[in-house]
């Protein structure tokens, strides 16, 4: 994708798509509380530590379009039947 905003797209897709799979291994609400969780916090922290790299930049919107994927991951997986059956 060729625009401004396009890694936050990679971003959201990326985190909706880990959300959704763990949410289809995980059928139990608190385990896919528990998996939100620590995606979320992964999100924020790899901003963080490549904040602290001096390499890569520290972007807010980047956390922002990792939670929004967690979220679409989540809402996805509630509105789809499970895939996988155990």
């Amino acid at each position: 994708m060729d625009f401004e905003a396009s890694d936050k797209v990679g971003h959201l897709l990326a985190y909706a798509a880990l959300m959704f799979w763990f949410s289809q291994l995980y059928l139990s609400r608190s385990l896919r509380l528990i998996h939100a969780a620590i995606f979320l916090l992964m999100g924020i922290g790899l901003e963080v530590l490549q904040g602290i790299s001096g390499l890569r930049t520290y972007e807010i919107m980047d956390m922002l379009a990792n939670t929004a994927g967690v979220l679409l991951g989540w809402l996805a997986a509630r509105l789809a039947p499970p895939l996988l059956r155990p």
